[in-house]
């Protein structure tokens, strides 16, 4: 497969990420997954397009009006982008907010209530399309919508007494790696569409650094080499199953995030931290029986209790690309351009559908298919066109010496 330690592998996987965003995965969504009745997007498709069921969620209202509104900024002004960003929007302000101002999880394709989760995510990606959608079409609105997301996510997330515990804190008190890089993610989409915004008292680029010191101080374990997805308030690892539990793609992602930092900031600091916790959880996630990443690994290596433990999930596998050839932009690092490779290669020979488009979802361990959807609740278009976007904004400005 092309390199990118050459300039024609790098115009060669520029060409290859840009059409298959552009000509393969945004299409597939457009012709399948628009609601022409309703507005909004609908997700459960199976391998071809078709619908398999009609319940909406409503993070990916937001998930998808952000990718869609941020092609139109960045790639090309299309109206079909704008549309869709503005249809799935417009679904996500009259059906996804609660009377307490939260969002639900899932509504029925007319927008009728479903199901309310503990969780603020959905908050975190509707800021994220207001921002885009501001940015798109210059409507302050959007911008203040934009702002009392991340407001309210930030409230639900740190604030004491907001967010239901996933357990009983006074058993076992515990905080979870998921709300800091979330956070990291969603300052940095604020940022770079509304500019240096304030919100909680804090600029966006505060919040960012204070996520990232949380988790350098908490969740980064240099004696381990591992980042945990759980730590009791002083850091400490947990020795229960879910405490020893560690999600390689999850860290790797949240590696990527601080490594975008880096790179926006020069902060050396930053650089430091994220390659090495890109290190430690390629090296502990990568199969190198069978290659892809496994879903989950325990920290003192243990058998792991969840029977997906050792699947092939699409969204790590994005994340993965994105951080190895981040990593190799900012080092010129040869085994970084290895590792882009590596992940790459096994990703589009499994997940990719060269009969309908877009990507399966979930493998097993040996990469066969375990069942062909290319959507549901947790699925659309987000992780994959992400990374598709994200390369092919990257990759022209790679210019390794020699």
């Amino acid at each position: 497969m092309p390199s990118l330690t050459t300039p024609e592998g790098r115009a060669a996987l520029h060409t290859l990420y840009r059409q298959t965003l552009l000509d393969d995965v945004i299409p597939f969504w457009l012709q399948h997954g628009m609601d022409r009745v309703h507005d909004g997007i609908l997700t459960c498709l199976d391998r071809d397009g078709s619908l398999i069921d009609t319940d909406k969620s409503i993070w990916f209202q937001g998930r998808a009006g952000w990718i869609f509104a941020t092609l139109f900024n960045t790639v090309e002004k299309r109206p079909e982008y704008l549309d869709a960003a503005g249809s799935c929007i417009a679904f996500l302000d009259k059906h996804g907010y609660s009377t307490d101002g939260k969002l639900f999880f899932t509504v029925t394709r007319e927008g009728r209530p479903l199901r309310m989760r503990r969780y603020v995510y959905s908050e975190a990606f509707a800021a994220i399309s207001h921002a885009a959608y501001a940015r798109a079409t210059g409507d302050e609105h959007y911008r203040e919508k934009a702002l009392g997301d991340f407001s309210s996510y930030l409230q639900h997330s740190f604030e004491p007494g907001l967010m239901t515990p996933k357990v009983n804190q006074e058993t076992r008190p515990m905080m979870g790696l998921a709300p800091l890089m979330i956070g990291i993610v969603t300052a940095q989409e604020l940022r770079a569409n509304l500019g240096h915004i304030v919100v909680n008292g804090h600029t966006a680029t505060e919040w960012i650094d204070r996520f990232i010191f949380e988790i350098s101080r908490h969740f980064w374990k240099p004696d381990l080499q591992v980042l945990m997805e759980t730590v009791a308030p002083d850091g400490g690892v947990i020795d229960h199953a879910e405490g020893r539990l560690l999600n390689p793609g999850h860290a790797i992602e949240c590696a990527w995030f601080i490594l975008h930092e880096a790179k926006l900031r020069s902060e050396k600091s930053y650089r430091q931290l994220g390659l090495q916790i890109l290190d430690a959880m390629w090296a502990r996630g990568w199969d190198e029986e069978c290659g892809g990443l496994f879903y989950y690994r325990d920290v003192n290596h243990r058998p792991v209790l969840e029977y997906w433990q050792d699947m092939k999930f699409w969204w790590p596998h994005c994340e993965a690309i994105i951080a190895a050839a981040l990593a190799y932009d900012m080092t010129q690092e040869a085994r970084y351009a290895a590792m882009h490779a590596q992940a790459h290669e096994w990703s589009f020979r499994h997940f990719a559908d060269p009969e309908h488009g877009e990507w399966f979802g979930w493998l097993h361990r040996d990469g066969k298919i375990s069942q062909p959807a290319k959507g549901s609740l947790f699925k659309g278009p987000f992780h994959l066109p992400r990374m598709l976007w994200y390369l092919q904004e990257l990759l022209p400005a790679i210019h390794p010496a020699g």
